[in-house]
């Protein structure tokens, strides 16, 4: 996934910012759709897919963290969210919702295009040398390397952007703890403290998905002192 062929859906109350953000990143090479708001945003989506959706958090009406976790129930496109909010209980929130990344207006321009990229990066194509699809097995819960999806039984389990290559992580490496320092650099994020919680945050979304009791983990273990580590059967 690249600039030169994603297509973008800008959701912003703001006209002036909403017209500024489509303008820049037309010019930057994407496709830009864009909405005033929630209801807006759902009647583009009944028609069209995004590669990824840029979100205004603070709108009339539905708010973006409402149309974050409600687009989670039915869709993996990646989601950035827009706020004035900056509070570290905000940004969790925004993840927990479902949401990739979040940036804190007011931001530069470039830095939501180099935020954009860094996104959609976490999804390439998986390439497998075998011929024939790998999978693992967590109770369940298949997983299919080759393919990057999630079953159980015949149902498809929707993973977010963020949860999908944090499982191409961890199936890489079945058995070893990766640190969340690696984690967050695999992900693309800048380093820090607040970057590795977002990761426990996101560990934990995943671990809804898989687990049977998400508090006593089976498959998605940490490791102290080490990380994390998925355990398949």
């Amino acid at each position: 996934m690249s600039e030169q062929d994603a297509h973008l859906l800008i959701v912003d109350d703001d006209e002036r910012i909403r017209g500024l953000l489509q303008k820049f990143l037309i010019r930057n090479g994407f496709l830009v759709s864009a909405a005033r708001d929630a209801a807006h945003a759902r009647r583009i989506l009944a028609g069209l897919d995004f590669d990824m959706i840029v979100l205004d958090v603070m709108m009339p009406g539905e708010d973006g963290i409402s149309l974050t976790r409600s687009l989670r129930e039915t869709r993996r496109t990646p989601i950035l969210l827009l706020t004035a909010k900056a509070e570290t209980e905000d940004r969790i929130a925004g993840l927990e919702a479902g949401a990739d990344d979040y940036l804190a207006k007011p931001f530069e321009p470039k830095e939501l295009l180099l935020r954009i990229n860094a996104v959609l990066r976490r999804m390439p194509d998986v390439q497998v040398e075998a011929a024939t699809p790998k999978l693992l097995t967590l109770g369940p819960i298949r997983y299919d390397i080759e393919r990057g999806e999630m079953w159980q039984g015949e149902d498809l389990v929707r993973l977010t952007a963020t949860e999908s290559q944090l499982m191409r992580i961890f199936a890489a490496q079945p058995g070893e703890p990766v640190s969340r320092t690696k984690l967050v650099e695999d992900l693309g994020r800048d380093r820090g403290q607040a970057q590795e919680r977002a990761v426990d945050v996101q560990i934990t979304r995943l671990r809804r998905k898989i687990e049977a009791d998400p508090k006593q983990p089976r498959y998605l273990q940490t490791v102290r002192g080490a990380g994390y580590m998925l355990a398949p059967d």
